[in-house]
């Protein structure tokens, strides 16, 4: 036995292996007759029947779509009636590619295998068949041609591909399918060499105590034949293992090996291991076969949970297609690598796909650690029960023995069979639980898309294990983090609530070869516009927002006053982890008082290690922070936890001080005792002058008309404008008030009064009144309730022409809703102006969004050349709108991108809208509700002071 291999000599090995079949002959050789991923293919001869660059013989990439090669047609799939096509494209294509097989390959096993064709695939070798049409897309699929090859001279492969298969069924489960419709081989090919004597197929079983059980399918053994296993850590500690025999006399044989002293295989600990097999005839190798595997057991019990190890699960996870933009469905192993490092970055656990992924992409799940739920294609159309049957064997065979494989899924939505659910377990011998996505099915709940409130005698009330695989739809900038933490925390309330999958992971815009102009990248409108990240993995700012909420770490609400003395509650919502080696670090930020006016950097006053005890998962404990004596000198704390493995868990921040106290601070000063303000007035209006401003406001409706400094008007004007309530004025008044010039509005309806200052340094003071007794003069009587708030503040009119950017401080750096303001983070931000259209400016992608709302505002700069100007709040929890985001241009019936916007350009509110998710915002939870406002007699009212500075 070997057993003092490093993974790096180990993997050396095994390119050893593969590379000299004359010393390693009794291994499995793999030679590649494509390329091994879309970024290095191999050029075969090709010929497209119909659509773009058809009918004649050229050449294409292997693996690829055809369609992003330049050939064919892109179709989207169900041919919608919105798209104008009434059937989907049916061009097809003919490939031809030679290649020799050395003589060294004489009297062995050559099977060529194909990791996905889409659609119909049939396959000659030299002229003769090589087998049965393989029919179905997304699945691996090989034929025996050892009798077909000759040997040390050129073999032709001819491969005629049917991107619409002959087959209604698999046109019925892949192609009217809410997904893009491709042709092509897309993933590699190459031909598989093993000696007569082989095991053919390896399926294990590895449990948590040590045991693996193998059952095993083998070819040609001959009497007296063994199996010897080892085992090899490949990211767990470095142990030594003791080889193991087993005698071997059938050609399907099941075999039980167990070593102790294992490392668990968990989405938070992935340990894996190599085992070895060597199939023997005395002390002779006949055949060798290695797989990667990890130690774990689930458990699916009906009316109680999923359980891993005998921990119950909760799945954190999101639905993810096979796509990338250049390539479409063909992909390669960086591309898997960052998709989950992005859902791990969310703290999420799961993944589901809609059909089997590339194995690369598996084989990432394993080593990184995600749950999967690997699917059947099928989307409300089923496969028939032969070519079912089939389909699933070739799925289960390929990705069994992968540890990330959690549950199987027959089809999506309506696209299952029954019949077809034992296929699964007759591959399978860890029986892994198969579900039909959308249904509540034998013990389990799946529901797609449920409402705050689903259900009679169903999840909260109900007593079936509940995981919706699709819920919180992202179509643009909808869903996903939008009401998740009012449907998360309602849902976790049920022992019985196992998690659930958003919808879905990126857009599905891809590259149209055949178009020419400014827009290159087509998601088909909003029918694939449903990513929390654009389609080359750009964030959005639902990407936080679950990022915190799932955090598996948790702070208690916290406020920070001067009587703060370090206390912080914090919550372990790890599955399986202890906090004892989780990295905490914590800094206190100083803004530097000019750093609206001029370029400066934050400073760093104080920093530091949190120790955090051994915290159970669903422990709470109490910490205290060993305050610097300088922390009140600094603006905000901020708090970064990482797990072990070096990945940011998620970082907090807690301003320090009060908005008021920022205001002082930041806003620049320069008064001069000698000098004052003035104030005139006409008929029509007032003028509040000092230090090259003036304001102008109109008496009649209490708006600002003008606004002047020394380079010339700046358009701020026409506001305030009531939103959400309506206010007259009643009466307008001046006063010189010591060296202050102020303007005093008072109001019929839901504003009492406006009081105008202006200082003698041109800095002018807003402060609103809202809501005092329900107005004056208003027909008050005791108590005011007004219900169905949903935008409340007031608003101005300023041009977005010529708007470059802005300087914020505040919580950011993305656009909020009223139901996903968790994500963002008090801070000092810097954003860039740009005009895009989540889920649809793929050309020009740019985020943060700069138009939308901004939470709790404490000061800004709007960047517009002569136009700048800066706003400060002495108020808390104020909202700011900065302009309008344009609607979607390309969307489908029910695919409205935004709320309703209030009137006018940039907005100080205390409520915003909530966003919908696929469901109106009447289905979600109370934080996606309209706020509800009562005024009693002698309540002071609603609050908002503004300092706005015009000086440029």
């Amino acid at each position: 036995m070997i057993n003092s291999f490093t993974l790096k000599s180990l993997t050396a090995l095994l390119i050893l292996a593969l590379s000299c079949v004359v010393c390693f002959g009794q291994q499995t050789k793999k030679i590649y007759l494509s390329g091994k991923d879309y970024k290095h293919p191999v050029a075969w001869e090709f010929l497209c029947s119909d659509g773009n660059n058809s009918k004649q013989w050229t050449t294409i990439n292997v693996p690829s779509n055809w369609e992003l090669e330049g050939f064919g047609t892109y179709t989207y799939g169900r041919w919608y009636k919105e798209l104008q096509q009434d059937q989907p494209s049916k061009e097809e294509g003919f490939y031809r590619h030679r290649f020799k097989v050395p003589e060294l390959f004489e009297n062995q096993q050559v099977r060529i295998v194909f990791g996905g064709v889409m659609t119909d695939a049939q396959v000659k070798i030299n002229g003769e068949l090589a087998g049965q049409v393989h029919q179905g897309g997304f699945y691996q699929f090989s034929y025996d041609i050892s009798d077909l090859l000759v040997n040390d001279t050129e073999n032709l492969l001819e491969v005629h591909v049917k991107k619409h298969s002959d087959n209604p069924s698999v046109n019925n489960a892949e192609r009217k399918a809410d997904w893009w419709l491709f042709g092509g081989i897309y993933r590699p090919v190459w031909l598989e060499i093993k000696p007569q004597s082989h095991i053919d197929h390896l399926a294990l079983d590895a449990q948590m105590d040590g045991t693996i059980n193998l059952h095993l399918e083998t070819k040609n053994i001959p009497k007296n034949a063994s199996v010897v296993a080892d085992i090899f850590p490949v990211t767990a500690q470095k142990k030594e293992f003791s080889t193991q025999r087993s005698n071997l006399d059938d050609s399907n044989e099941t075999l039980t090996f167990k070593w102790d002293d294992i490392d668990l295989w968990t989405p938070e600990s992935p340990n894996l291991y190599l085992l070895r097999l060597q199939l023997k005839l005395g002390d002779k190798v006949l055949h060798q076969v290695e797989e990667r595997f990890g130690f774990r057991t689930l458990e699916f019990i009906v009316k109680d949970g999923i359980y891993l190890n005998g921990t119950k699960i909760i799945f954190k996870g999101i639905n993810r297609h096979s796509l990338w933009p250049e390539s479409g469905r063909s992909t390669d192993k960086e591309i898997s690598i960052m998709d989950v490092n992005l859902i791990k970055d969310m703290n999420m656990n799961a993944v589901r796909m809609h059909y089997p992924p590339d194995d690369h992409f598996l084989d990432v799940c394993d080593s990184l650690g995600l749950f999967v739920l690997d699917e059947l294609a099928g989307w409300h159309g089923h496969y028939d029960l032969k070519t079912g049957a089939k389909l699933i064997k070739e799925m289960v065979d390929r990705d069994v023995n992968h540890p990330s494989v959690t549950i199987w899924d027959q089809g999506n939505e309506g696209g299952w069979i029954d019949e077809l659910d034992s296929v699964f377990h007759q591959r399978d011998p860890q029986k892994r639980l198969v579900i039909h996505p959308w249904a509540d099915y034998k013990g389990w709940d799946t529901h797609h898309y449920p409402t705050y409130l689903t259900g009679v005698h169903r999840f909260l009330n109900g007593e079936n294990v509940f995981f919706p695989t699709e819920f919180m739809h992202g179509t643009y900038d909808n869903g996903h983090g939008a009401g998740l933490k009012d449907f998360w925390k309602r849902y976790s309330e049920s022992p019985l609530f196992a998690g659930g999958f958003l919808w879905a992971f990126a857009d599905g815009a891809v590259l149209r070869s055949d178009w020419s102009g400014p827009q290159k990248y087509d998601s088909k409108g909003s029918l694939a516009a449903d990513g929390i990240l654009g389609p080359h993995r750009e964030k959005e700012g639902s990407f936080y927002t679950v990022k915190e909420l799932w955090s598996p770490i948790e702070f208690d609400p916290l406020r920070i006053t001067q009587k703060f003395t370090g206390d912080i509650f914090i919550s372990n919502h790890y599955l399986f982890s202890t906090l004892n080696k989780t990295k905490m670090e914590y800094s206190v930020v100083q803004l530097p008082n000019t750093m609206l006016y001029q370029d400066e950097n934050l400073l760093t006053i104080a920093e530091g290690s949190i120790n955090l005890p051994s915290i159970l998962p669903g422990e709470k404990r109490k910490l205290t922070l060993d305050l610097p004596d300088n922390f009140f000198k600094g603006d905000w704390l901020k708090i970064k936890a990482t797990d072990p493995y070096g990945r940011e868990i998620n970082t907090w921040t807690w301003p320090i001080h009060t908005p008021s106290y920022y205001s002082q601070k930041l806003i620049k000063t320069t008064d001069n005792p000698t000098t004052k303000s003035r104030i005139s007035e006409d008929e029509h209006t007032v003028e509040l002058k000092a230090a090259n401003i003036k304001v102008q406001i109109g008496k009649q409706d209490g708006l600002i008309k003008n606004v002047s400094n020394h380079l010339g008007t700046i358009p701020f004007n026409t506001g305030p404008i009531p939103v959400g309530f309506k206010a007259t004025v009643d009466k307008v008044s001046i006063s010189i008030q010591g060296n202050t010039a102020v303007c005093h509005v008072d109001y019929n309806g839901g504003i009492d009064h406006i009081k105008w200052t202006m200082y003698p340094d041109g800095r002018l003071k807003m402060h609103m009144v809202a809501l005092k007794n329900a107005g004056r003069s208003s027909g008050f009587d005791g108590a005011f309730f007004q219900p169905d708030i949903d935008v409340f503040g007031i608003t101005f009119s300023f041009p977005e022409q010529g708007v470059e950017g802005m300087k914020w401080l505040g919580s950011g750096p993305y656009r909020v809703w009223k139901n996903r303001i968790k994500g963002t983070n008090f801070g000092f931000w810097v954003k860039r102006y740009n005009n895009t259209i989540t889920g649809e400016s793929f050309e020009n992608l740019i985020y943060p969004e700069f138009k939308g709302y901004h939470a709790n505002l404490v000061a800004a700069s709007l960047e517009a050349n002569k136009n700048s100007f800066k706003v400060f709040s002495e108020s808390e929890k104020v909202f700011l709108r900065l302009f309008t985001p344009e609607e979607p241009k390309n969307g489908f019936k029910g695919s409205k991108g935004y709320p309703d916007f209030p009137e006018g350009d940039i907005s100080f509110l205390y409520e915003i809208p909530a966003m919908h998710s696929f469901k109106p915002v009447s289905q979600h939870g109370p934080n996606s509700q309209p706020t509800n406002i009562r005024i009693k007699s002698g309540d002071d009212g609603i609050s908002m002071i503004l300092w706005l500075d015009f000086r440029n």
